[in-house]
């Protein structure tokens, strides 16, 4: 007998699985997420979310003939001794589940691997670069290989913790749409969910007890990512009451924002310089990798964020001649997730860290630099970090304080 995480009530493992691959069904069937016929990229990281996301989607898309082209769509970051070992995860479920697999990498797209971006950028923003390409790197993976969705991992606590960074940021536009199962509806290529009612701990425990197999280590650069106090903050919430969780997302989900009715998203539209869809004139990547070749790689991250975090002074050449194609050029967002990687802790032990590898795409769409838009800006007048409650400069005059997390503070003109 094993305790669900989601629900406490006790069941034996033949009933967990059979519970856990019905809701993940009803999930696809109530929010009609695919259509018969379709092609269906599954994002494969090698991880538990995706390794657990390929083989419920094979074992479902046999039980009840959904008529879906099933195959892994896997990213090559260039991060030596991380995901050169995880794709080799990912062929062996390539052989495991009998589908084909499509690796593309950074270095064949965009000339640089993460190991040489960090050499040149540091590891302070390692994740808004590695998320923007990544996102766009699987749209590019998905159009060559004629996909007409991808299926991403991302879980519940996913989700809820995107939810929480919105509302810290104050970006009351994407409030709602954050926790969207399909995003990119009106795009040709829209991403879905289909855990996203899924608990995180019920994802470890399906591929513990059905010994799948899964790369498990964490990123050697994630440790830097600023998502973690949100993450740690839903896992706080979901110990004391474990529907907290869904109730985040719920939430979300029924947000009428009369206040910010006159507020709208950027539509989606084609990047005038790279031809993959953005929410603006310049897509992220071609703003990122233009900083890049131009030895300025700071450009995409050091500006000052606007109301829904557009960032303003672009290069008026930002992004020109960087990639080509047809697809989109949001973030990602690389994370890392709390996780127990064993039954033991799952029971009732303390969480452990463990490796998300920026699974797949962004929770959102259209969005920039999705590690949680935490990362701190630097660069520009009156800008600081500090540590404790003191700052390490002084702010300039007419600069509005923001508190970062815990301790850190970002000073952004006004």
């Amino acid at each position: 007998m094993l305790n669900r995480p989601k629900t406490q009530e006790q069941v034996c493992r033949e009933c967990f699985f059979k519970a856990f691959e019905e809701e993940v069904h009803q999930t696809i069937v109530d929010n009609k997420l695919f259509k018969r016929g379709e092609r269906l990229a599954i994002a494969a990281s090698g991880g538990k979310d995706s390794t657990v996301l390929a083989h419920i989607m094979t074992t479902l898309n046999a039980r009840y003939d959904y008529g879906l082209d099933l195959f892994l769509l896997s990213i090559d970051e260039g991060i030596t001794g991380y995901r050169d070992d995880s794709l080799e995860t990912v062929k062996r479920n390539e052989q495991q589940y009998g589908i084909p697999l499509k690796v593309v990498s950074y270095k064949d797209l965009y000339g640089w691997t993460m190991d040489e971006i960090v050499s040149q950028i540091g590891t302070k923003n390692n994740c808004t670069f590695c998320g923007v390409f990544r996102r766009q790197a699987l749209d590019r993976g998905a159009v060559l290989m004629g996909a007409n969705k991808i299926a991403t991992g991302h879980n519940a606590d996913d989700v809820a913790e995107t939810v929480l960074l919105n509302i810290l940021r104050g970006d009351v536009p994407r409030l709602g749409r954050c926790a969207n199962i399909i995003t990119g509806e009106d795009s040709p290529l829209p991403r879905v969910k289909p855990f996203k009612y899924a608990y995180e701990k019920e994802i470890v425990l399906y591929a513990y007890y059905k010994k799948l197999d899964y790369f498990s280590t964490e990123c050697i650069y994630a440790p830097f990512a600023a998502r973690g106090f949100a993450r740690e903050f839903i896992k706080d919430l979901e110990a004391a009451r474990p529907m907290a969780i869904i109730d985040v997302i719920r939430s979300a989900e029924d947000f009428v924002f009369a206040a910010a009715s006159d507020e709208k998203l950027p539509q989606p539209r084609t990047c005038e310089r790279c031809g993959y869809i953005s929410s603006q004139p310049v897509c992220k990547a071609c703003v990122l990798l233009e900083g890049l070749n131009r030895g300025m790689p700071r450009l995409g991250v050091s500006r000052t964020r606007g109301r829904h975090g557009e960032k303003a002074g672009l290069h008026p050449d930002v992004g020109r001649g960087s990639v080509s194609g047809a697809g989109s050029a949001e973030a990602a967002g690389g994370r890392v997730r709390t996780a127990a990687t064993s039954v033991e802790a799952l029971q009732g032990a303390e969480p452990v860290q463990e490796a998300a590898a920026a699974e797949g795409c962004a929770t959102t769409s259209s969005r920039g630099g999705d590690d949680g838009g935490l990362q701190q800006i630097e660069g520009g007048a009156g800008s600081a970090t500090g540590t404790g409650s003191k700052p390490t400069t002084e702010p300039a005059a007419g600069a509005a304080v923001r508190r970062r997390g815990p301790v850190e503070i970002e000073y952004e003109t006004t």
